[in-house]
Protein backbone atom coordinates (compact mmCIF):
# COMPACT_ATOMS: atom_id res chain seq x y z
CA UNK A 1 0.00 0.00 0.00
CA UNK A 2 1.32 3.52 -1.01
CA UNK A 3 0.48 6.50 0.78
CA UNK A 4 -0.70 9.65 -0.98
CA UNK A 5 1.68 12.65 -0.73
CA UNK A 6 0.46 15.37 1.85
CA UNK A 7 -0.59 18.50 0.28
CA UNK A 8 0.65 21.02 1.98
CA UNK A 9 -1.25 24.60 1.55
CA UNK A 10 0.79 27.13 1.12
CA UNK A 11 1.34 29.82 3.63
CA UNK A 12 0.01 33.63 3.73
CA UNK A 13 1.79 36.21 2.39
CA UNK A 14 2.29 38.47 5.12
CA UNK A 15 4.68 41.14 2.50
CA UNK A 16 1.32 40.98 0.03
CA UNK A 17 -1.20 41.91 3.29
CA UNK A 18 0.83 44.81 4.01
CA UNK A 19 0.77 46.20 0.40
CA UNK A 20 -2.86 45.37 0.60
CA UNK A 21 -2.94 47.00 3.63
CA UNK A 22 -1.36 50.33 2.17
CA UNK A 23 -3.53 49.58 -1.05
CA UNK A 24 -6.67 50.47 1.00
CA UNK A 25 -5.05 53.17 2.94
CA UNK A 26 -4.29 55.14 -0.53
CA UNK A 27 -7.58 54.20 -1.61
CA UNK A 28 -9.14 55.45 1.55
CA UNK A 29 -7.30 58.66 1.54
CA UNK A 30 -7.84 59.28 -2.13
CA UNK A 31 -11.65 59.03 -1.34
CA UNK A 32 -11.52 61.24 2.29
CA UNK A 33 -9.99 63.96 -0.57
CA UNK A 34 -12.79 63.60 -3.02
CA UNK A 35 -14.99 64.09 -0.66
CA UNK A 36 -14.01 67.30 0.49
CA UNK A 37 -13.19 68.27 -3.50
CA UNK A 38 -17.08 68.34 -4.07
CA UNK A 39 -17.91 69.96 -0.67
CA UNK A 40 -17.13 73.29 -2.58
CA UNK A 41 -18.40 72.91 -5.82
CA UNK A 42 -21.87 73.79 -7.52
CA UNK A 43 -23.90 71.09 -7.99
CA UNK A 44 -24.89 71.63 -11.50
CA UNK A 45 -24.05 68.43 -12.65
CA UNK A 46 -24.09 65.04 -11.26
CA UNK A 47 -20.42 64.22 -12.46
CA UNK A 48 -18.32 66.61 -11.11
CA UNK A 49 -14.51 66.85 -10.18
CA UNK A 50 -14.40 64.32 -7.74
CA UNK A 51 -15.75 61.49 -10.21
CA UNK A 52 -12.69 60.33 -11.28
CA UNK A 53 -10.98 59.98 -7.93
CA UNK A 54 -13.78 58.51 -6.50
CA UNK A 55 -13.14 55.30 -9.72
CA UNK A 56 -9.15 55.25 -8.67
CA UNK A 57 -9.98 54.93 -4.83
CA UNK A 58 -12.14 52.34 -5.80
CA UNK A 59 -10.09 50.70 -7.86
CA UNK A 60 -7.77 50.88 -5.09
CA UNK A 61 -9.79 48.63 -2.56
CA UNK A 62 -10.87 46.27 -5.51
CA UNK A 63 -6.99 45.70 -6.20
CA UNK A 64 -7.07 45.63 -2.28
CA UNK A 65 -9.20 42.60 -1.73
CA UNK A 66 -7.83 40.92 -4.49
CA UNK A 67 -4.65 41.37 -3.22
CA UNK A 68 -5.93 40.14 0.39
CA UNK A 69 -7.92 36.92 -1.14
CA UNK A 70 -4.14 36.32 -3.40
CA UNK A 71 -2.28 36.61 -0.14
CA UNK A 72 -4.26 33.72 1.86
CA UNK A 73 -4.06 31.54 -0.49
CA UNK A 74 -0.27 31.96 -0.70
CA UNK A 75 -0.65 32.31 -4.35
CA UNK A 76 2.11 35.01 -4.99
CA UNK A 77 4.87 33.69 -6.85
CA UNK A 78 8.58 34.22 -5.27
CA UNK A 79 10.16 37.31 -5.18
CA UNK A 80 13.46 38.08 -6.03
CA UNK A 81 16.06 39.59 -3.32
CA UNK A 82 15.98 43.18 -3.15
CA UNK A 83 19.22 45.02 -4.10
CA UNK A 84 19.31 48.36 -2.01
CA UNK A 85 22.53 48.99 -4.26
CA UNK A 86 19.78 49.39 -6.74
CA UNK A 87 17.02 51.13 -4.60
CA UNK A 88 19.72 53.73 -3.58
CA UNK A 89 20.32 54.97 -7.60
CA UNK A 90 17.12 55.25 -7.79
CA UNK A 91 16.30 57.04 -4.72
CA UNK A 92 19.11 58.85 -5.06
CA UNK A 93 17.60 60.19 -8.19
CA UNK A 94 14.53 61.60 -6.77
CA UNK A 95 16.20 63.01 -3.95
CA UNK A 96 19.14 64.25 -6.70
CA UNK A 97 15.53 65.69 -9.05
CA UNK A 98 14.32 67.56 -5.92
CA UNK A 99 17.25 69.27 -5.06
CA UNK A 100 17.68 70.70 -8.84
CA UNK A 101 14.48 71.03 -9.78
CA UNK A 102 14.94 74.67 -7.73
CA UNK A 103 17.98 75.92 -9.29
CA UNK A 104 18.54 73.85 -12.59
CA UNK A 105 15.30 73.96 -13.55
CA UNK A 106 13.08 70.65 -15.02
CA UNK A 107 15.26 69.36 -18.10
CA UNK A 108 18.70 68.44 -16.08
CA UNK A 109 16.58 68.23 -12.70
CA UNK A 110 14.73 65.24 -14.73
CA UNK A 111 17.79 64.48 -17.23
CA UNK A 112 19.72 63.33 -14.07
CA UNK A 113 16.80 61.30 -12.46
CA UNK A 114 16.35 59.13 -15.74
CA UNK A 115 20.06 58.73 -15.69
CA UNK A 116 20.46 57.42 -12.02
CA UNK A 117 17.15 55.57 -12.11
CA UNK A 118 18.38 54.22 -15.18
CA UNK A 119 21.60 53.00 -13.32
CA UNK A 120 19.61 51.41 -10.96
CA UNK A 121 17.90 49.19 -13.08
CA UNK A 122 21.11 48.44 -14.72
CA UNK A 123 21.32 50.72 -17.53
CA UNK A 124 24.64 52.35 -19.47
CA UNK A 125 27.07 54.48 -17.60
CA UNK A 126 25.81 57.63 -16.28
CA UNK A 127 28.66 59.68 -18.80
CA UNK A 128 26.55 58.35 -21.76
CA UNK A 129 22.67 57.80 -19.62
CA UNK A 130 23.06 61.96 -18.39
CA UNK A 131 22.75 63.38 -21.91
CA UNK A 132 20.07 61.52 -22.90
CA UNK A 133 17.68 62.26 -20.20
CA UNK A 134 18.42 65.95 -20.54
CA UNK A 135 17.70 65.59 -23.90
CA UNK A 136 14.45 63.79 -23.67
CA UNK A 137 13.29 65.85 -20.48
CA UNK A 138 13.93 69.18 -22.76
CA UNK A 139 11.49 67.56 -25.47
CA UNK A 140 8.79 66.68 -22.92
CA UNK A 141 9.62 70.44 -21.46
CA UNK A 142 8.79 71.70 -24.91
CA UNK A 143 5.96 69.73 -25.55
CA UNK A 144 4.65 70.83 -21.92
CA UNK A 145 5.47 74.73 -21.90
CA UNK A 146 5.01 75.22 -25.62
CA UNK A 147 2.03 72.54 -26.43
CA UNK A 148 -0.35 72.28 -23.74
CA UNK A 149 0.95 75.90 -22.03
CA UNK A 150 2.15 73.86 -18.79
CA UNK A 151 4.34 76.23 -16.66
CA UNK A 152 7.36 74.04 -15.45
CA UNK A 153 10.71 75.23 -13.33
CA UNK A 154 12.81 76.93 -15.59
CA UNK A 155 16.86 76.55 -15.21
CA UNK A 156 19.57 77.86 -17.35
CA UNK A 157 18.53 75.38 -20.65
CA UNK A 158 14.79 76.27 -20.44
CA UNK A 159 15.67 80.24 -20.46
CA UNK A 160 17.37 80.06 -23.39
CA UNK A 161 13.97 79.09 -25.14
Amino acid sequence: MTKEPVQRRAQPDKAAFVVAVFLAALGALIAWNAAHLNANVAAYSRIGAAAFPYAIAGLLFAAALGTVAAAAKGEFPDREPLEFSRLAWILGGLVAQIVLLGFAGFSIATGVLFALAARGFGGKPLWLTIPIGIVLSFLLYLLFHKGLQLSLPQGPLERLV
